[in-house]
């Protein structure tokens, strides 16, 4: 995770003074700190985030949205970010210059942002550059670092998320011959497939390794069109075919529904596949009665089987985990967080250095040019 070691201003709390509280203390004083702050605080909850959180947000939505929505707000002086570290980099490069971006727990991050680290980035780059030439767009995935988001911006690429990947990858396409893509491998894989690019015209990079001239030799062919670097998200890598088999046996009239991040036999074997927001509408668009099974992250899927109790919503894996970093932000630290800010003490502050926050800034400006319809596609078109 891209953040600085932790350390308390002057007179803040300090959060074991929060840690042995009760839920129903927690609930109750939570509220107050909110109403105290009022519309100096922006509190933004990602659709991951557990119940307990949610509850308190201003704003739900995916990292994108939320950082839009909360620079959009001009009396919040803070922007308290109930997601993960990267999503609270998002925000503060596209925060107001009066706001402050606070994560409540500085130790939530991203694994699969984490497996893509600048300096193995840079290497790879130039590499891929010495072999090819100037041929190459680079992409980052949304969840990920703002020092990438700024290596794109600083090399005329640009930052997709998960609804607009296809619109990214043919604006690239028409300007350079390749792309190399990262961190998610699977949203880059399933999206280029589905816009008819083969299996053989994509690569992988394996960073993990000495001689990456010899591991990752696919990704120096003429024919390749698209490097995708070999990260994943630990949750939706969870999925598999095997599930989908499952539960169309249980019920041959289940409509399967995933996320892109899932590896390319589940998505080529799901019905519908796309971003958090187009799981979102498929399901309140549904007539009543409609069987689902999601492949995304749990407490996205409770909540939307609590809020449509017309249809039966299930979980495509059975003993799913949530996101684990994802729920370091609990009510706990949400609570210390607040608290702290009503006493006038900022804690757990996330600045991204000026130099980074500019070119990321043009990365993702590069991305909102564009427009996105936030689906991959249905399995059965996609051939």
């Amino acid at each position: 995770m891209s953040s600085v070691m932790q350390v308390l201003p002057s007179g803040a709390r300090a959060f074991a003074e929060y840690a042995g509280l009760d839920a129903k203390t927690i609930h109750e004083r939570t509220w107050d700190a909110k109403k105290r702050l009022g519309k100096r605080a922006v509190i933004l909850g990602h659709h991951y985030q557990r119940e307990g959180i949610v509850e308190f947000a201003d704003f739900r939505g995916d990292s994108f949205k939320l950082s839009q929505l909360a620079a959009a707000q001009a009396d919040a002086e803070y922007i308290v970010f109930c997601g993960v570290h990267f999503m609270a980099e998002s925000a503060d490069v596209l925060r107001r210059d009066h706001q402050s971006v606070l994560l409540p727990d500085m130790k939530a991050g991203c694994s699969m942002a984490d497996m893509a680290g600048i300096v193995d980035v840079e290497e790879a780059w130039d590499r891929l550059v010495r072999a090819h030439g100037d041929v190459f767009t680079p992409i980052t995935y949304m969840n990920s670092t703002a020092a990438l988001k700024a290596f794109c911006g600083a090399r005329g690429g640009v930052v997709c998320t998960s609804s607009n990947a296809a619109q990214v990858l043919e604006w690239a396409w028409a300007r350079k011959p390749k792309v190399f893509f990262f961190p998610d491998q699977h949203l880059g894989r399933n999206t280029a497939f589905s816009m008819g690019v083969p299996l053989d015209h994509m690569a992988e990079w394996e960073y993990r390794v000495q001689d990456l001239s010899r591991v990752n030799a696919k990704a120096f062919r003429p024919e390749t069109r698209i490097v995708l670097w070999r990260g994943f998200c630990s949750v939706h890598t969870k999925f598999s075919k095997q599930q989908i088999d499952e539960v169309r046996a249980a019920d041959p009239n289940v409509k399967v529904l995933v996320h892109p991040e899932t590896p390319f036999d589940v998505v080529r074997n799901a019905d519908l596949a796309g971003s958090t927001e187009y799981i979102i509408e498929q399901v309140r668009a549904a007539a009543p009665g409609t069987h689902w099974a999601i492949g995304t992250e749990i407490h996205l899927v409770h909540r939307l089987a609590l809020e449509h109790p017309e249809q039966r919503i299930q979980s495509l894996q059975k003993n799913v985990c949530p996101c684990a970093t994802m729920n370091r932000i609990d009510p706990a630290h949400l609570l210390w967080t607040l608290e702290n800010l009503a006493d006038g003490v900022v804690i757990n502050a996330v600045r991204v250095p000026d130099d980074v926050k500019r070119d990321a800034r043009v990365a993702l400006d590069r991305m909102l040019a564009l427009k996105g319809s936030g689906q991959v596609g249905a399995a059965a078109h996609l051939d």
